[in-house]
């Protein structure tokens, strides 16, 4: 009986924590197809030409949706914050998982 309690709490957990989350399927095309913005900055195929600009080829995806997130939800501060800021304030959680999926795909 404690196992089947177990089992059924940790998978309630793990759908509460899933949902919460936005899990979706990345999509590397499709955050190809809406990378053209950050191509601006971070170079068309993540390696940026301009130095105060971090190249976003071969970055690990939770890193950059967690960027992302932290700069439309405003926690993420420094110099291109605000610029940062208003390009993320428009991804919704599966462009940021697509574009994360892009750019780690990128050497």
């Amino acid at each position: 009986m404690k196992l089947l309690q177990l089992v059924s709490a940790s998978a309630a957990a793990f759908l509460a924590l899933s949902m919460s989350a936005g899990v979706y399927a990345a999509d590397a095309a499709a955050g190809k197809a809406k990378s053209a913005a950050c191509a601006a900055c971070h170079g068309a195929a993540g390696v940026s030409a301009i130095p105060m600009y971090p190249n976003l080829a071969g970055q690990k995806e939770l890193y950059i949706v967690s960027s992302l997130k932290a700069y439309k939800n405003k926690e993420r501060t420094g110099a291109q914050a605000a610029i940062m800021q208003g390009q993320a304030a428009a991804l919704s959680d599966a462009d940021m998982a697509n574009l994360a999926a892009y750019y780690a795909s990128l050497k």
